[in-house]
């Protein structure tokens, strides 16, 4: 199975602005990353796909591979699907840029999950810890008896009527998806679940098309905030 990696790495964040090239304890974010996918073997590549000029620069003096993409893309799984379009593999990995905790084990655990023939797009999910339960910026997902996803939401879900004390699961932003799933997800228009809870894999689910979800215990801090920026600092440097 080949499978190559893509990180897209767009410079105009609006709540965190040039976060992709912020530094987290003398490493830029988008090295980070980088680093934290290339360290898995079992890819056969890893891209940066950016519309910043500046962000291939980087890339170039680091020696990543990197490509420019349109600057029309409204999402990073836009951004992953243009890199299909030229470069051929059977599983495409969508490993968001702000996510600086990456490590091997995330991407194994995704290709794992895809070594299934029939699964045409996976996700992570771990155990959500106590703080994310309730925290709308943690994305909570609850799957079926299978391993499917019935729902990703930013309400806390399921929800405890009687006390019952059920299991949380948090998302994790990390996807792998077939090239019939791309290229099915940028043809459908915004779903309406989509759009009021901003979640671009709810567009997945209101079509009918299955994600799979593995689970594995290494939890990540996405970065959105100069708040998480700092969250991220003081757990490495707990490590």
């Amino acid at each position: 199975m080949k499978a190559i990696a893509v990180i897209p790495a767009r410079l105009a964040s609006t709540r965190l602005p040039r976060k992709m090239l912020r530094e987290i304890a003398g490493q830029t974010l988008l090295a980070r990353v980088y680093q934290g996918v290339r360290a898995c073997s079992l890819l056969a590549d890893v891209i940066v796909a950016t519309d910043s000029e500046e962000i291939m620069q980087l890339c170039r003096q680091n020696g990543w591979h990197a490509q420019m993409t349109s600057t029309a893309h409204r999402s990073g799984t836009e951004r992953v699907h243009e890199i299909s379009k030229s470069v051929a593999a059977d599983v495409y990995l969508n490993v968001q840029g702000d996510e600086p905790m990456t490590r091997a084990e995330h991407i194994s655990a995704l290709l794992d999950l895809m070594k299934g023939a029939t699964i045409k797009v996976g996700t992570l999910r771990t155990p959500a810890a106590a703080e994310d339960i309730p925290n709308p910026n943690a994305v909570k997902v609850v799957t079926d008896a299978a391993g499917r996803a019935l729902y990703f939401s930013r309400a806390t879900i399921p929800y405890d009527r009687d006390g019952s004390n059920p299991r949380y699961f948090k998302h994790l932003g990390f996807y792998a998806y077939r090239k019939e799933a791309l290229d099915r997800f940028c043809a459908l228009p915004e779903s309406s679940l989509e759009r009021s809870e901003r979640l671009e894999q709810l567009r997945f689910l209101e079509n009918g098309i299955s994600i799979h979800v593995a689970e594995t215990p290494y939890d990540t801090i996405g970065v959105d905030t100069e708040e998480d920026l700092r969250r991220v600092e003081r757990t490495l440097r707990d490590r």
